[in-house]
Order: structure tokens, then C-alpha cells, then sequence
């Protein structure tokens, strides 16, 4: 059976160590999403955290939390995104993904999140990828998922 996701928020920082802001539309080039502080030629261009993730954090933390907020690009629903693998795909209509990497070393006090609340949720959920074919995403449109080897 085919996945679908619904992207919900597309986010940038112009700067390292800032929360991301959604805005209306990211570009994916082949550095990563363009304009944001993170792009670049490596495995990480692109960060994506799933919204069902967000919910079980704020209902953990007691706190309303704002797209972007864990520094992920792309905010998806419809996938529990850190059970896919290296390898597997998110395809949309102009844009290719390739999963690269689920989770990452957690920033600790250099994280906002971390700090005030004393954990975050990236770490954990939060995947990576790298960019097969470029183009615009914008909220509302839909990636389908294809895994490597097995389906979720």
C-alpha cells in the first residue's frame, strides 16, 4: 500500500543556531533547501520532523510549539517519519528525496527547546535527506513514500 504525506510547513533560518520560520514556498536545489543557513554539499541538506511527533512533544512538555521550531525544513503528516530508513524515498510532483540519516546528536544547551524544556524531540524523530531532483514545495502538497526494501 502507497504512504502519502501532507506537507504542512516549509521553514528556513538565515542564520546557524536560530529557529527556522515557516514561509510560503522552499526551493530544493542541489544544496539543500536554498537559502537556509544549512544547505550545502552534504548527506543533511534537508531536515523533516513528522507533526504527529510535535503533538506527542507538546503533550509531553505541556507547550505550544511553532513549525520550524526543531529546525526541521519540511513539517509532514501522515508518517511516523523516523521509521523509514536510509535509502527510502519521498517523491512529489517537482521534488525527489532520499532519506540519508534518522536523527541526530542532540545540541543540548545550544538547543532552545533543550533548555527550557530539558529535551528535545529531533534527536530522536527528526530525519535527514539529500535532494535527487530539485524543485519548489510549497504547504498543502503531497510527497508519496517509497521504501527501499520493505513497506511501513
Amino acid at each position: 500500500m502507497q504512504k502519502t504525506l501532507k506537507v504542512i510547513s516549509v521553514n528556513i533560518s538565515e542564520q546557524k543556531g536560530t529557529v527556522k520560520h515557516p514561509v510560503a514556498e522552499i526551493v530544493l536545489g542541489d544544496k539543500g533547501v536554498e537559502g537556509d543557513a544549512h544547505a550545502g554539499k552534504w548527506h543533511r541538506q534537508v531536515s523533516m520532523l513528522g507533526v504527529e511527533s510535535i503533538l506527542r512533544f507538546e503533550k509531553q512538555s505541556g507547550r505550544k510549539l511553532q513549525y520550524g521550531e526543531f529546525a526541521e525544513n519540511i513539517t509532514t503528516q501522515g508518517l511516523e517519519l523516523y521509521a523509514t530508513h536510509p535509502g527510502d524515498r519521498f517523491v512529489g510532483d517537482e521534488v525527489e528525496l532520499e532519506v540519508t540519516q534518522i536523527g541526530k546528536k542532540c545540541h543540548g544547551t545550544a538547543c532552545a527547546i533543550f533548555v527550557e524544556v530539558g529535551d528535545c524531540v529531533m534527536p530522536r524523530e527528526g530525519i535527514f535527506c539529500k535532494v535527487i531532483k530539485g524543485g519548489k514545495l510549497v504547504p498543502g502538497m503531497e510527497l508519496k513514500y517509497y521504501p527501499k526494501s520493505k513497506e511501513l
